[in-house]
């Protein structure tokens, strides 16, 4: 698979689970990203859940990428690092959250021994604070990361070539990355509460037993 020598393919990539609080870190990154800004036909966006070995096109094809996720850094709730190029796959290797970052450890590896792996990689993860909360949605701590990623992220896009400019109209519906009922916004006011999806589960099953 040849590479373009013109302007460079760029991937970016939010991956994670909505429905499991911080966990859906990544995708909210992504979904953010798209409804403010507009960029260059080069210019990929993908929402890529917990698809692990499935994204494997994605990143071959990427000249640059882009990833968004919630990485166990040992650190403050809300904390963001980023980490660059071929420290990126052993990085998730080191301490998993979930299971998708052990699939999509395996998506870089494999990219790299194909010989397709892109130019230029860069993790921005958010260190989470709840991801057992089913149904949740993302802490106050991570949901003020997001604000300061997407700052980060359309600089590194600009220099990158990706041409990142404010949207000056609406997204369309059959656009957007993520679906409709699960946009943060729509999620977070229509969901029910903990008491009425047992989020908090029953204490008659929680009790220790004497």
């Amino acid at each position: 698979m040849s590479k373009s020598t013109s302007a460079p393919r760029i991937t970016v990539l939010g991956i994670g689970n909505l429905l499991w609080a911080d966990e859906g870190f990544g995708v909210r990154c992504v979904e953010a990203l798209q409804q403010r800004y507009e960029f260059a036909d080069n210019v990929t966006l993908i929402d890529g859940g917990t698809l692990g070995l499935y994204l494997i096109q994605h990143v071959q094809q990427a000249d640059y990428l882009l990833i968004f996720d919630a990485v166990d850094y040992n650190l403050a709730p809300g904390t963001l690092k980023f980490v660059a190029d071929d420290e990126v796959p052993r990085f998730l290797g080191v301490k998993k959250l979930s299971l998708h970052q052990t699939g999509f450890q395996e998506v870089l590896i494999l990219a790299q021994l194909t010989g397709h792996y892109p130019q230029r990689v860069l993790l921005m993860g958010c260190q989470p604070e709840r991801m057992d909360d089913y149904g949740g949605s993302l802490r106050p701590c991570v949901k003020a990361a997001l604000e300061q990623v997407i700052d980060a992220a359309v600089d590194v896009l600009a220099d990158w070539g990706g041409e990142p400019r404010p949207r000056t109209s609406a997204l369309p519906d059959d656009e957007a990355v993520t679906l409709q009922h699960l946009e943060l916004q729509r999620y977070e006011n229509e969901r029910p509460t903990e008491q009425d999806a047992c989020r908090v589960g029953d204490e008659r099953i929680l009790a220790r037993r004497n």
